[in-house]
């Protein structure tokens, strides 16, 4: 069986590093493809995944749709030659269209409900949707969805990130982080170039954050973008983390995590660092989970945001344990399933 993968953001090559892992291990062959965005490429070096890079992200609406048109038309002619036998992607725009264009299964894995464009794109052509259930099902069929190809699990996607993780304990000193306060704080900036946040790379959400708590805490901020890392490189109290990193374990041995998106933040739950979330936007459905069941907090209020900040600090919070099922398997059956017919 010929597998092919379609990775268009950075945190999709931990979710599939395992899956793809597991399938050559199976005998499968599996065709990787990504484009240029953020990080992406760094990862999967780091992670010596070998993959053919098909176009990039566009910033404006227009750019966007430019180059999603750009990238289908070329990946079309690539697959067309490649015959893989199904498709698997997770949130990817373009591998539902070609998938469905040249008569492939496709296996689609979403956690977005809030992507209404993209969902509207790709949805209605997907043969097997895979959904926590903590998305109303509704919000997935109004974008198209049929209602025979959903498939729930419990909990979020992030689950399948840590099948073969392994803590280092060591991380500050490998990274040579110049460490003079007690306490230390990870920060990760807004989705900003996202279709569906309103923000501007030019400013974060986490500028006045950094301002109240940094005379208390170590700073430890994971830009998106260039922009993003041009608001915090001169200041002398915050330290830049330029990816690729062991994140994993960075997350785990910081003292608490302060996230304006939303992937780092459910990881950082499943390690057990606390987590506040302030992403700027309407909260997605895997988010409220978590908040909604203790496991994160929540708040896009300045003062607010500090305060919990200094409750966490001082005594974890009392932050829950987070008991989900394994997604990995279920991933990994309906790749096969879909194949076979």
């Amino acid at each position: 069986m010929k597998v092919w993968i379609d990775l268009v953001n950075a945190p999709h090559v931990r979710f599939f590093k395992s899956i793809i892992d597991y399938l050559k291990n199976e005998g499968e062959e599996v065709f990787i493809t990504t484009r240029k965005f953020g990080d992406i490429h760094k990862l999967l070096d780091l992670f010596e995944i070998e993959y053919t890079s098909v176009g990039k992200h566009g910033v404006t609406l227009s750019q966007k749709l430019e180059e999603s048109t750009k990238r289908a038309y070329e990946l079309s002619k690539l697959i067309a030659k490649e015959k893989p036998d199904v498709a698997v992607s997770k949130h990817s725009i373009e591998l539902p269209r070609v998938a469905f264009g040249l008569g492939i299964p496709s296996v689609f894995v979403l956690d977005n409900e809030h992507a209404i464009a993209a969902n509207k794109l790709t949805l209605s052509l997907c043969d097997k949707i895979i959904i926590p259930k903590a998305i109303d099902v509704w919000d997935v069929l109004k974008t198209g969805a049929d209602p025979n190809s959903l498939i729930r699990y419990t909990g979020t996607s992030e689950l399948t990130h840590f099948k073969d993780f392994k803590y280092n304990e060591d991380i500050f000193d490998d990274l040579e982080l110049n460490l003079k306060k007690e306490k230390t704080i990870l920060m990760r900036t807004e989705p900003a170039l996202a279709s569906y946040l309103d923000a501007d790379c030019k400013t974060s959400v986490l500028s006045p954050i950094v301002d109240a708590l940094k005379d208390h805490a170590n700073i430890l901020v994971i830009p998106r973008f260039k922009e993003q890392q041009q608001i915090f490189e001169n200041d002398p109290d915050v330290t830049l983390i330029e990816p690729p990193v062991d994140t994993f374990s960075l997350m785990k041995k910081c003292d608490l995590v302060i996230g304006a998106g939303g992937t780092m933040n459910r990881e950082a739950v499943l390690l057990g660092t606390p987590v506040i979330s302030c992403y700027p936007g309407k909260l997605l459905s895997v988010d409220k989970y978590y908040v909604d069941n203790g496991f994160m907090k929540r708040s896009t209020n300045v003062d607010e945001i500090i305060d919990i900040a200094f409750e966490l600090l001082s005594d974890g919070g009392n932050v829950k344990e987070i008991k989900t099922e394994d997604l990995f398997n279920l991933v990994v059956d309906h790749i096969y399933k879909s194949a076979n017919g």
